[in-house]
């Protein structure tokens, strides 16, 4: 097991030492967990979605969206419309 300082900013930001970031392939933008123990916090890292899985998300997102349109009489030509008066046209 790794044991590193790191120093809270005073806006609360802990940096990640950089061994341990690459260890664990974490740059930017990575997502953790983090669990408040007694003494301290323990940090788990979230495993990213897929392209797949994030297309799949879209799709099933879609799908609702269209069924809600549908089911309230709504329609591709009510959509446009809608669109052109909100530009202003």
């Amino acid at each position: 097991m790794d044991v590193e300082i790191a120093k809270m900013s005073s806006k609360g930001q802990v940096v990640v030492p950089m061994g341990m970031r690459k260890r664990l392939n974490a740059g930017g933008g990575t997502l953790f967990a983090v669990v408040g123990i007694a003494d301290g916090l323990v940090f788990k890292k979230l495993p990213s979605p897929s392209k797949g899985e994030l297309l799949g998300s879209i799709k099933d997102m879609a799908r609702e969206a269209e069924s809600i349109l549908k089911a309230d009489g709504i329609g591709e030509r009510d959509i446009i419309r809608a669109a052109a008066r909100a530009r202003g046209r």
